[in-house]
């Protein structure tokens, strides 16, 4: 049996009151940042070879089924309004399509060459990156997909809460991080999700700064979507410029990035 699907270290739940759910969920969640972090020099030679293919204009594509395709597909939605890059720079694909990001779709993720068939329409070649994100470390929409890239010699990672798992032979970086039973057995929206999360934060957030879209420790080119990320972008423009609130808001709306703005201010004054 694999390790995501063994027997919950708690029994007898429905009998459990509130609180005490609440301590046992917590209890095991502490396990998880402990499971990720021995998993870091794994990370770590994915990202390098992440970092160099995007460096000379390559792609990352991440694909899943269930929790994992849209945990992969919330990780790439927020690359531009926080990094400002396009859309087509980091790209979610889920088993079953966009419609499974808020229902599942009957048996989707079971197809071996359906995920070969969703990264053809974005015309991924071998300057792109691939991860495949499979909890269980066996989904076939995901095998199947970093089978075929391999083929292609497409450069390929998986994240996976299984080691030694299907999924591993088919990836050049495997990423494997066993956060054990999970709470509810086999409800891998829990651990594992959160152990996925935590992996796909540092590789979106470490690839971006790589690429330089954080100065200092600031998103200097965010997208400036609503009120809230308008008043923060003027309080960088603020601090870096050492000016007031309306003179910062004035020059970022003007320039349309921090960034902009910031350069441009100093170019002036040169």
């Amino acid at each position: 049996m694999s390790i995501t699907e063994s027997e919950s270290n708690f029994n007898n739940l429905e009998n459990l009151s509130i609180s005490e759910l609440l301590k046992g969920i917590n209890q095991e969640d502490q396990t998880v940042a402990d499971s990720v972090q021995k998993a870091l020099p794994q990370t770590e030679k994915a990202l390098e070879q992440i970092v160099e293919k995007m460096q000379l204009g390559g792609r990352l594509f991440y694909i899943g089924a269930g929790t994992s395709g849209r945990l992969g597909i919330l990780d790439a939605s927020e690359c531009p309004p926080t990094f400002g890059v396009g859309y087509d720079k980091v790209i979610g694909l889920i088993a079953g399509g966009d419609s499974a990001i808020r229902k599942a779709v009957e048996f989707a993720e079971d197809d071996r060459s359906q995920a070969w068939k969703d990264l053809q329409e974005y015309n991924i070649s071998r300057k792109d990156f691939l991860i495949g994100i499979a909890a269980s470390g066996r989904t076939p929409y995901v095998i199947g997909g970093l089978k075929m890239a391999q083929e292609k010699g497409i450069k390929t990672a998986c994240i996976t809460c299984n080691p030694n798992s299907e999924v591993v032979e088919v990836s050049d970086y495997p990423i494997e991080v066993p956060v054990g039973p999970e709470f509810v057995t086999g409800s891998t929206r829990m651990k594992a999700g959160t152990a996925q999360k935590m992996v796909l934060n540092m590789i979106s957030t470490t690839a971006m700064i790589q690429l330089g879209h954080v100065k200092g420790n600031r998103m200097v080119d965010m997208q400036l979507s609503n009120d809230k990320l308008v008043d923060r972008g003027t309080k960088m423009i603020m601090h870096e410029l050492e000016i007031g609130y309306e003179e910062a808001k004035k020059l970022l709306l003007e320039h349309g990035s921090v960034r902009k703005a910031v350069e441009r201010r100093k170019e002036s004054k040169l």
